[in-house]
Parts: C-alpha cells; structure tokens; sequence
C-alpha cells in the first residue's frame, strides 16, 4: 500500500510540473501574441505613410533615420519569425496538455488501485 501511495505521489508532482510547464508555455504564446500585435500595428502604420515621409527607429537614448524598405523589411522579418514561434509555442501547449491528460488517467489508476487495495481495511480500522 505504501509502494502505491509513493508512486500516487511521484504521479502528483509530475502532474504539477506539467501544470507548471503548461503555464509557461502560455504566457510565452501571450508575449508572443503582444509582440506579432505591436508589429502588425506599426505595418498598418508604414502603410498609411505617404511618399516622402521619415522614418525614425529609437537606437538607445538616440532617433535615427531609417529607409522606409529596410524599415518595412525588419518588420516583415519580425512578424515572420514571431509567427514561425507562435506556431512551434502553440505545438509545445498542445503536447504538454496532451502529457497532462495522460498523467491524469495514470493517477486516477492509482487512485482507483489505491482505493481497491487498501480502502476496506481503512474503513474498518476507522469503524473500530
């Protein structure tokens, strides 16, 4: 009975570092969702800019000019790898829920063999 209560145990914790994996997993899709908005905004801004207007990009404490190509192209490059990310994260979430399901039908057995081995004796140690 105690080999299956350790191993119900080993079960828990391994259940709660997945929890804990799927949670970082998520806020880092979240990142990942605020970045791909915040650059899908200045695209929309690059668009309504009309021939001849400057560009600046923030280096440090300074503003610097920057050619509307290479300027369009850093964030197209942006987007493309936030996105290649935002699809390997989404892969990452969809395989730890899949490891938590697993886990959970594993201690539900444990339980359910914990119940069958030892629950009747519990029940009349505490009858008596």
């Amino acid at each position: 009975m105690a080999e299956v209560q350790a191993q119900l145990q080993n079960l828990s914790e391994d259940y709660t570092k997945l929890q804990q994996e799927l949670q970082t997993a998520v806020q880092s899709r979240q990142k990942l969702e605020a970045q791909r908005q915040e650059n899908a905004n200045v695209q929309k801004e690059f668009e309504r800019l009309k021939d001849g207007e400057n560009i600046y990009k923030l280096v440090g404490p300074i503003l610097l000019k920057q050619d509307k190509v290479e300027a369009e192209s850093t964030v197209n490059g942006r987007l493309e790898f936030i996105g290649k990310e935002l699809e390997r994260t989404e892969d990452q979430i969809k395989e730890i829920q899949d490891k938590i399901e697993k886990k959970k039908g594993e201690i539900i057995q444990a339980q359910s063999g914990l119940q069958a081995g030892g629950g009747a004796p519990g029940k009349v140690a505490a009858k008596g």
